[in-house]
């Protein structure tokens, strides 16, 4: 749990297999760039040898082109840099798969979208570039376009969505999240005709002759993708399954992570790994909540086929720039119609937050546990409190905080004490930080949001994290935001709790491994490990802080074998994905929200279904937060067919 603690364990472990692997001629030997280990007893090395898939010599040129034998592949980094692969400390690497299944339909300087004909060659662009996908998925969707920058001033409608294809559905959401647009196939699979009036609280656009002209608003617009979604079945879940782990790997992890996963889409996932369908190792936590017996009969420390089910997972409170966070004191000056005081609330009471944390220590299985506000670390802590003083310190639990944004001093006391892992999110000082300076927490606690410097003050380890699909899976942005902590506005939200760069690549390498037990074999460069590997463009030591995020992953390794290379139209593909805007919208997560409303109010008697209803719950206590009921109806949809209705 201490910062040294993973590394001083192994030393051991790495003489022993030395001597072990001494003579042996290499498949690969990588040299002439910068190596960053993440070994404190040697953070730099000159060249690294891999055979049979694990590392069998770190270190000088001179020493480790002695393993060079007739077969030996030698490969010149040519000035790039080497590290350990990258270890998602939490995503939701299933879910995430759709965006590799978008296009990136924002208008400059963070797309090319300019004009219906823009949109329509974008779209064209992506279909080339990504013919895998568009095969594997049988959809074409893009996240982002916004009537209001497109010299026509109004939607694609389905006459220009067919000039792309009337074979494959095309699915467009709004840079809002709030509507979308469809060709002809698309509107077909919803099932949306003349004759289909609007829903209560939608509008579904029509020609002249009163058919849908491709274009659904509100409620007409999250249940039509929704449901174009569940016709995907099983076949398209396992699809998303690999396209999220070749999304991953585009960004240098060579394991990723699906951070909240229910035992249907866990055997969606255990499928695509039994087809050799995961190039990198792939982990899930289990809902803690829906069924526990299975998460005990499938929970494992070792990976079968590259995956494997690590532990359990729970929620206790919702998101911290939503306002579903639950604090000890209330928010700051919260966006919404709020009462006086207000503070949040849980998703689930501490009774069955203790009940959830005495269960997995009973049954020896890792939880991850989700909070955000003071008042949710507040239970968590209780909870472990009274499971240690049941069952007994043991230092090898490693139970995970995840997120933990608005925690206090104390509290990262009461976990060091207690031995909890934790998992921060330093990318929320980019995306979110003025946000949370001007609504959430006021400017000066905004100053502690994932304080990853008090955990170094105190001797701890943490780890980072993307959070994806809420955010992009781009470990250089996690990178950067760890270290600079500079929020979209130029602002730098926690001057001390900046870390720097060795500190910040540690939560991403080997600080992860630990957290997930699996230290002793990936998380850094040394003899005796995976030879799980990334390749970045130029050393981030070296460079300027506030250009870490310029950097580029340029090959991934995952044991010896390269999973991922960029290329000119690997980059141009990559370019063509979804992502955020200059201002930190992120069109993935407001179509995540928008679902999420349309989920609560389906749950509603249809006479209570109306246009107020869906303002008060868009006003009131909706956002991210809402991730996990509607993330669990998606994989539902996707592995079943039928969106579950609550």
């Amino acid at each position: 749990m201490f910062l040294k603690q993973p590394i001083v364990s192994l030393i051991g472990l790495t003489l022993a297999v030395s001597a072990a692997h001494a003579g042996e001629a290499a498949d690969r030997i990588w040299h002439n760039g910068p190596i960053l280990t993440m070994n404190d007893a040697s953070m730099r090395a000159e060249a690294v040898a891999e055979k049979d898939g694990k590392i069998i010599a770190v270190g000088s040129t001179a020493d480790v082109m002695k393993r060079k034998g007739d077969k030996t592949k030698v490969i010149d980094l040519g000035g790039r840099t080497m590290l350990p692969g990258f270890f998602d400390a939490h995503g939701h690497m299933f879910i995430g798969g759709l965006q590799a299944l978008s296009a990136n339909l924002l208008a400059p300087p963070d797309g090319t979208v300019t004009d219906i004909a823009s949109l329509q060659q974008v779209i064209k662009d992506w279909i080339a570039a990504n013919k895998g996908a568009v095969e594997k998925f049988g959809l074409i969707m893009g996240f982002g376009y916004d009537n209001a920058t497109l010299a026509e001033h109004r939607h694609p409608t389905r006459e220009d969505l067919d000039k792309i294809s009337t074979d494959l559905p095309i699915y467009l959401v709004h840079q809002s999240g709030h509507m979308g647009a469809a060709n002809s196939k698309a509107i077909e699979l919803v099932g949306y005709t003349k004759d289909t009036p609007n829903p209560t609280g939608g509008v579904i656009r029509r020609d002249e002759n009163g058919e849908p002209n491709g274009v659904f608003e509100e409620l007409a617009h999250a249940p039509a993708l929704m449901k174009m979604l569940s016709r995907l079945g099983p076949e398209g879940a396992k699809a998303l399954a690999r396209a999220g782990s070749e999304l991953w790997a585009r960004f240098g992890f060579t394991t990723a992570e699906e951070g909240h996963s229910i035992p249907p889409v866990i055997e969606i996932l255990r499928k695509v790994a039994d087809e050799g369908g995961y190039k990198i190792d792939v982990l899930t936590y289990s809902n803690v909540i829906v069924d526990r017996e299975y998460v005990k009969k499938n929970f494992s420390r070792d990976y079968k086929n590259r995956f494997r089910v690590a532990g359990a997972k729970l929620t206790i409170d919702g998101s911290p720039q939503g306002f579903t966070a639950w604090r000890d004191r209330p928010y700051y000056d919260p966006v919404g119609d709020y009462p006086p005081g207000y503070v949040g609330y849980a998703s689930v009471q501490p009774k069955d937050t203790a009940d959830a944390v005495d269960w997995s220590y009973a049954n020896g299985i890792q939880l991850y546990t989700h909070a955000n506000g003071e008042a949710a670390g507040d239970s968590l802590i209780a909870a472990v409190e009274a499971a240690t003083k049941k069952h007994g310190f043991d230092p090898n639990r490693r139970p995970v905080l995840i997120h933990g944004q608005f925690m206090r001093e104390d509290q990262i006391d009461a976990y060091k004490r207690l031995g909890v892992v934790p998992s921060l999110f330093p990318m929320h000082t980019f995306y979110w930080g003025d946000w949370h300076r001007d609504h959430t927490v006021g400017p000066a606690l905004s100053n502690n949001i994932s304080p990853t410097g008090w955990a170094i003050k105190r001797g701890m380890i943490f780890t980072s994290h993307t959070d994806a699909p809420v955010a992009f899976p781009d470990s250089m942005r996690v990178l950067d935001a760890t270290v600079t902590r500079r929020s979209r506005s130029g602002d730098i939200i926690g001057p001390d709790q900046r870390v720097d760069v060795i500190t910040a690549l540690k939560a991403m390498t080997i600080w992860s491994a630990y957290q997930h037990f699996e230290e002793k074999t990936k998380g850094s460069i040394e003899v005796g490990k995976l030879a799980d590997l990334v390749v970045l463009s130029a050393d981030p030591t070296a460079v300027d802080p506030e250009t870490l995020d310029q950097l580029k992953v340029v090959e991934t390794i995952k044991e010896g074998t390269t999973v991922f290379t960029l290329t000119e139209e690997k980059e141009k593909q990559g370019n063509l994905m979804l992502k955020p805007d200059r201002f930190g919208n992120y069109a993935f997560s407001r179509f995540l929200k928008e679902a999420a409303i349309q989920h609560e109010l389906s749950a509603l008697p249809a006479a209570q279904q109306s246009t107020f209803a869906k303002l008060v719950l868009r006003s009131g206590r909706h956002d991210q937060s809402c991730l996990g009921p509607v993330m669990s109806a998606m994989m539902t949809a996707l592995v079943s067919g039928t969106l579950q209705e609550r």
